[in-house]
C-alpha cells in the first residue's frame, strides 16, 4: 500500500537565510472505482481506507443502502514504473444489478444547476428522513469536539496537508476518525467504517475539520446522521440543504462559541 506521506526537496526562506531542506507532504493518488470492469469514477484521494471510502462514498450517492449490497471489493492490477502494484484501482461487485448513469451521482448533478434543483435531488434520494429533532448532545461536550478530533490527525501534524472527519457518540466518544486530502473523502471514509461496522446509527455525530460544504450535509443526510459539526464557515447552499433535510448543521466550532444554522434543538444548552 502507498505511503500517506512522502518526502520531496524544498528550499526553505527565513530571515536567516535559505535553506535546502526535504519537506514532508501528504500523497495525493488517483483511485478508480470500477464495476464488471468498467469504469465508475476517480478520486483524488490520499491512500488508506480504500475500501471504507468506497462505501461510504456507494452509500452517499445512493447507490448501496447496506453492507450486504457489496459482494466484493478487490484491487486491481496496476502498476507503477517499477512494475510494482499500486493499489490505485478497486473493482466493485454489487450483489444486485444496479444502473449507474451521470445522473446516479447526487453530488455531479448538482454542477452547473440551481440551488433548488440540487436540494430536489437530494430530498427524492433520501432513503429515510431523518429523525424528529430531540435533544442529542449537550452543547458543553460538543465544544470539545474540535479538539477530540485535532488530537487524532497524525498525519496533520506531519504534513499540515490533509482535512479530517470524526464520527463521535452523543458523550463526545470518538468512535472512527479518518485523514484524507479531499474532505469529502474523509468524510466517506468515517461513514463507509461505520456501515461496515454496523455502527450507523441516528445517534451520530460528525465532525469535520473544515467548512461545511454541500456535499458533506449531503453525505450525512444520505447515512442518516442528524448532526454536523464543522470548524470553518458553511455554504449558503449548505444551509438550505440542511433546513430542508432538518439536519442539525453548526459552524464555527470552536472552543464555547459556534453557530447553529438550522434545527437547533438537537443541541442541548
Amino acid at each position: 500500500m502507498s505511503r500517506v506521506t512522502a518526502r520531496r526537496p524544498t528550499l526553505r526562506i527565513t530571515p536567516a537565510g535559505a535553506i535546502q531542506r526535504p519537506d514532508t507532504l501528504a500523497v495525493e493518488e488517483p483511485l478508480e472505482i470500477r464495476t464488471a470492469g468498467k469504469s465508475l469514477t476517480v478520486t483524488m484521494r490520499t491512500p488508506g481506507a480504500d475500501i471504507d471510502l468506497i462505501h461510504g462514498f456507494l452509500l452517499t450517492e445512493g447507490l448501496i443502502t447496506s453492507r450486504e449490497d457489496i459482494v466484493t471489493a478487490r484491487y486491481c492490477a496496476g502498476t507503477d514504473e517499477n512494475g510494482r502494484n499500486t493499489y490505485n484501482v478497486l473493482d466493485i461487485q454489487f450483489r444486485h444489478p444496479t444502473p449507474i448513469t451521470p445522473r446516479n451521482f447526487l453530488t455531479n448533478s448538482a454542477c452547473g444547476l440551481c440551488g433548488k434543483t440540487a436540494l430536489d435531488e437530494v430530498r427524492t434520494r433520501l432513503p429515510h428522513p431523518l429523525p424528529d429533532p430531540t435533544p442529542l448532545i449537550d452543547v458543553d461536550t460538543l465544544a470539545k469536539l474540535p479538539t477530540e478530533l485535532r488530537a487524532r490527525q497524525q498525519v496533520f501534524d506531519a504534513t499540515g496537508g490533509l482535512h479530517a472527519a470524526g464520527l463521535f457518540t452523543p458523550d463526545g466518544t470518538a468512535l472512527a476518525v479518518r485523514e484524507d486530502i479531499g474532505r469529502h473523502n474523509a468524510v466517506d471514509k468515517v461513514i463507509g467504517w461505520a456501515l461496515r461496522e454496523n455502527a450507523l446509527s441516528p445517534n451520530l455525530i460528525l465532525m469535520v475539520s473544515g467548512r461545511a460544504s454541500f456535499e458533506l450535509v449531503q453525505k450525512a443526510a444520505m447515512a442518516g446522521i442528524p448532526l454536523l459539526g464543522a470548524v470553518s464557515a458553511p455554504s449558503s447552499l449548505a444551509v438550505d440543504l440542511a433546513t430542508e433535510t432538518t439536519l442539525t448543521l453548526i459552524g464555527f466550532l470552536r472552543g464555547n462559541t459556534m453557530n447553529i444554522y438550522s434545527t437547533p434543538d438537537r443541541v442541548k444548552r
